[in-house]
């Protein structure tokens, strides 16, 4: 799909306070390596992860979302009355019902007449928002609209060090399938997308290409909804090894689409932001696809998995590194469990 008046407008990531190394889990994790003989250091040897960040105990989604939603509306030009549209795109959310969206909406004080819902999906939530946002600009249906996401890790990682610690039954073999979970960290990220009329000197988003490879629906799965509140027991139950190799199969095959979607080869990004999973993948993500490795920018190793916040936190954290030109084009490489996978084209 290709956009003719969709803008990017604003970006804001605000980074969870407390920080938690891969050292200092391990040392958490003390009777799991004890048992099983587990080598120091072997976390972040294979993620590529030195630390992940937690919110304050208490914080919930909706309050991640709300800084950086404040974040994003004291960036931008865009008058808070032509925000028509709010969506909440974070696997994490206050509650099941009702949509965690309408505390963010309520605390940011966006417009009565604002259409306000939860995007749901898994880690492409933000990808999927930016897309659906986009479709109602260019069909007219709003001017300008806001995503917002605010994950938070804590509640999965201290159920899963807490399994792992207690379950005397869990062999080498066996933490596998929850060692994915102890790679995630916390963030809140925010983005105004407008049409060019409103925001003409924005960035502008090109178009995208998603592909869904749902026969790899069962890779990754999570627990029962229980909101991802503190407290939780929340549980991922995850084939990493496999999902890795079928999520690059399924991104290789949808960056052929992408690229000819919107006339673009392997050379025309100047910038890739990718959803940052963990250094293995990332190897390997890059040698398929035929992209240098230095037009990647990693925030893999202080942030860790921050779910549907990782990608466009990545492109916001880019660009206050000053990686971001104008007339730069940047590749956002979207993969998601499911295994859903969507890429976005900005030119900045």
């Amino acid at each position: 799909m290709l956009y003719k008046k969709t803008m990017l407008e604003t970006l804001a990531f605000t980074e969870a306070p407390e920080t938690l190394s891969s050292s200092k889990m391990e040392e958490m994790l003390y009777p799991l390596y004890s048992r099983l003989k587990l080598p120091e250091g072997r976390l972040e040897l294979m993620t590529g992860i030195k630390e992940r960040r937690l919110w304050p105990r208490g914080t919930s989604p909706s309050d991640a979302a709300i800084a950086a939603g404040r974040k994003a509306l004291s960036r931008t030009s865009v008058p808070v009355e032509k925000i028509k549209c709010l969506a909440m795109c974070s696997v994490c959310r206050d509650f099941l019902e009702p949509a965690t969206a309408t505390v963010v909406h309520q605390a940011l004080g966006l417009p009565k007449d604002a259409l306000v819902f939860d995007v749901s999906n898994a880690c492409l939530g933000v990808l999927t928002g930016i897309i659906l946002v986009a479709e109602m600009i260019e069909s007219g249906r709003i001017e300008a609209g806001m995503l917002v996401a605010g994950e938070s890790s804590r509640a999965l990682i201290e159920s899963t060090i807490s399994l792992l610690n207690s379950d005397k039954n869990i062999t080498r073999a066996g933490v596998k399938r929850h060692f994915s979970s102890l790679t995630i960290g916390s963030g809140s990220f925010a983005a105004i997308i407008s049409s060019a009329e409103t925001s003409p000197g924005a960035h502008r988003i090109i178009g995208e290409k998603s592909g869904a490879y749902t026969e790899h629906n069962s890779l990754c799965r999570g627990s029962g909804d229980a909101g991802m509140l503190d407290g939780s027991s929340i549980f991922m139950n995850t084939d990493s090894e496999t999902l890795m190799l079928k999520g690059v199969e399924a991104a290789a095959d949808n960056w052929e689409n992408f690229k000819r979607e919107l006339s673009w080869n392997d050379s025309t990004p100047d910038l890739v932001c990718t959803h940052q999973v963990g250094s293995a993948h990332r190897k390997m993500l890059f040698e398929r696809l035929g992209i240098p490795p230095e037009k990647d920018f990693p925030s893999i190793e202080r942030h860790g998995n921050m779910g549907s916040v990782s990608c466009p936190a990545t492109l916001a954290l880019a660009e206050e590194s000053g990686l971001t030109s104008p007339g730069c084009k940047v590749a956002l490489l979207g993969i998601g469990s499911g295994i859903n996978c969507t890429m976005i084209g900005v030119e900045w």
